[in-house]
């Protein structure tokens, strides 16, 4: 693995090798491609909107993010909460201050919430934006052509279209109440044989009031 792409940095500590050998090992070889590039895209959007960055904290929060789709992993709440708590655990194991494993399971409770990241912490706020760049080409705009060709050469997407969607749909056939009212169901929706996610609106008809 390359100590630079991009002109951005891979962190090369103990503790960051570890959560990339975690990743590696948890994730099938699309995946973790997926999050190497999403610690890149983001840092480098990081530069180009002179955003102040704890690098590290960064990619602990990209290379652990989709823990959660892991058959280890795979318990009872959303994939993204699942994921946050799997890397918390890992982190807290290595003895990283409370603080900062609390900005890494934002980080990736997060990533797949529109319109919360924005106000958090850059750590918070470009995890989502990279993850969302690399799912659907948002904002690439903002980098090089350069840029963009080094990451897919050291990263390639693996078919990635077809591979990431069918993850998800493999996941939520196990725990399709967590579908609702996210990103999720739509995949489901479109794979998962016989899927109907709940509505918000039968929620609310089901209420146990008298009108």
């Amino acid at each position: 693995m390359k100590n630079e792409i991009a002109g951005i940095r891979i962190p090369d500590s103990h503790l960051a090798a570890e959560a990339t050998e975690l990743a590696r090992d948890m994730s099938a070889p699309f995946l973790f491609n997926h999050v190497m590039r999403t610690y890149i895209f983001g840092a480098l959007l990081a530069k180009r909107r002179g955003l102040e960055l704890d690098l590290e904290l960064f990619y602990l929060g990209a290379a652990l993010h989709d823990l959660g789709l892991a058959e280890r992993f795979r318990g009872p709440e959303r994939y993204e909460v699942e994921g946050a708590n799997a890397a918390s655990e890992f982190l807290k194991q290595h003895g990283v201050p409370e603080e900062a494993i609390g900005v890494v399971w934002d980080a990736i409770a997060l990533h797949t919430v529109r319109g919360v990241p924005p106000y958090k912490r850059p750590e918070v706020a470009l995890l989502h934006v990279g993850t969302i760049m690399d799912i659907t080409g948002k904002d690439l705009k903002e980098l090089s052509a350069d840029e963009v060709d080094e990451v897919l050469h050291a990263y390639p997407r693996l078919d990635f279209k077809r591979a990431f969607p069918q993850a998800i749909a493999d996941m939520l056939a196990s725990k399709p109440e967590t579908a609702f009212y996210n990103f999720t169901a739509d995949i489901a929706e479109r794979l998962v044989p016989g899927f109907h996610a709940p509505n918000f609106y039968d929620v609310i008809l089901a209420a146990p009031f008298k009108e």
